[in-house]
């Protein structure tokens, strides 16, 4: 057999491109176990250490000028309210998202709940093409079914590639179809230099992203679908009689962590696209590129910690967080908000299980005219909610229409009101929606608060 530099490098390249999550990382775990069992192998017989012996030194003759086979490390911290950078590295780098894909499919399958084209119980049929996939996967059989919900359960949990191809088929016909329509929304969202080839994030040369595009995805998740969000925070899923794990384990140790999704080929390394909240401040932050799944997770630690240390700065900051405060607003040194202790208890954040969702009620875009600004009615609904009191008049309107994405169902029928008020020789806008009664102004409070936003219910006594 004539053995030459490129069979060498095409095999090598063929093995750096499989790529199987779970399989994956126990590969990995499993290596440095089996060197005394490779060694045992090895000594079979004289002939055997010879082959291999030539086969190491042609390999690392051939293979020298070749790049690392792992991506590059990346990585970026952003405040998931105001998308201030907090750290990043080689943030704009390209590399592969691996099953970080799934996200999108997962994006595109709200966006189609929430549209009426798809139900959670709906049963989806499984193709031979979806059965075809590698692991990691359901073990889903063509001519069979699978209902939505059991689809998206099985890719935050299991990362099933199958369960993917499912549900790309089903909203784009086929699969590369889905794909372009991945990509689509990727422009959209402003991921500018992602390219999606498939639906679950199995080996593609073509198929590339960078870290700061995967913090867009990861902000558009909570904001576009936050009532879907808390699938992420799965820690296990029954199907067909299995227990299948989250294969998040920071879920479990890091405080506030409750999602995203990780990732693995051995092109690729070790992903991770993660969201923790803490006295009502949520941050997101993606590691590509990871040497071990171990490694990885104790990197997202100590980015996480560093940024959660950091004070949140920017001119879309609220300056007011507290209802009835806008007569005297606080802002601590350098233009940071100062918060009253008992506002960030009522921050603390929970996971809820999804409800059903209709499609969001927009905010009007235009400011609540002030003989209106107390949103009456025959039935005498005079409470409202406050997200904040910003510096500019279209950071509060901005404001106001990610609470209504946040909370479309219970602020169907309220108003925005955005208000200037003049405090100290400075003007301050506060955001509030208003037309409700007391029971819907707090629950839309508690579901703000559920998602890292600010709200406080604010009551007829106060002057709206």
């Amino acid at each position: 057999m004539n053995v030459t530099g490129q069979t060498v490098r095409s095999l090598l390249l063929a093995f750096a491109w499989s790529g199987r999550e779970t399989e994956g990382e126990q590969a990995t775990e499993r290596l440095a176990n089996g060197r005394s069992t490779l060694r045992s192998a090895f000594s079979i017989t004289p002939f055997v250490r010879g082959v291999c012996g030539a086969l190491a030194v042609l390999a690392v003759t051939v293979l020298a000028p070749l790049p690392a086979l792992a991506a590059k490390y990346a990585a970026i911290v952003v405040d998931a309210r105001t998308g201030e950078v907090l750290h990043e590295e080689n943030a704009d780098t390209l590399t592969y998202p691996a099953s970080l894909t799934k996200m999108m499919t997962l994006y595109l399958t709200f966006d189609a709940l929430d549209e009426g084209r798809l139900r959670l119980d709906q049963a989806l049929p499984v193709s031979a093409w979806a059965e075809a996939q590698s692991p990691t996967k359901l073990g889903l059989r063509a001519g069979k079914t699978l209902r939505v919900e059991q689809a998206i359960l099985g890719l935050v949990t299991k990362s099933a590639n199958d369960a993917s191809v499912v549900l790309a088929e089903a909203l784009g016909g086929s699969e590369a179809k889905f794909a372009e329509m991945m990509t689509r929304k990727a422009r959209e969202l402003g991921m500018r230099n992602t390219v999606f080839r498939n639906s679950n994030g199995l080996p593609n040369m073509q198929q590339v992203t960078t870290a700061r595009d995967f913090s867009i995805l990861s902000r558009a998740m909570l904001s576009d679908h936050s009532r879907y969000y808390p699938y992420f925070s799965r820690r296990a899923f029954v199907y067909g009689g299995r227990s299948l794990n989250n294969h998040n384990r920071l879920m479990s140790r890091y405080e506030g962590m409750d999602g995203i999704k990780t990732g693995y080929t051995v092109a690729s390394g070790f992903n991770l696209a993660a969201s923790a909240v803490r006295d009502g401040r949520r941050l997101v932050a993606v590691v590509l590129g990871g040497k071990s799944a171990a490694s990885r997770d104790a990197r997202m630690e100590a980015i996480l910690d560093k940024a959660f240390d950091k004070p949140s700065r920017g001119s879309e900051a609220p300056v007011v967080a507290r209802a009835g405060d806008e007569d005297t607003p606080r802002v601590a040194a350098k233009g940071r908000p100062s918060v009253k202790p008992e506002t960030i208890a009522q921050l603390a954040s929970t996971v809820s299980t999804p409800a059903a969702v209709r499609p969001p009620a927009r905010a009007r875009d235009e400011d609540a005219d002030s003989s209106k600004a107390d949103g009456s009615k025959a039935d005498g609904s005079k409470w409202g909610v406050q997200v904040g009191a910003f510096s500019t008049r279209e950071a509060s309107k901005r404001a106001l229409t990610q609470a209504t994405k946040q909370a479309p169902f219970l602020l169907r029928a309220a108003k925005p009101a955005v208000t200037p008020v003049k405090a100290n020789g400075a003007t301050v806008y506060r955001a509030r929606m208003v037309g409700l009664d007391e029971g819907t102004a707090r629950k839309v409070c508690s579901e703000l608060t559920r998602s890292g936003h600010r709200c406080v219910p604010v009551s007829p006594n106060e002057k709206l």
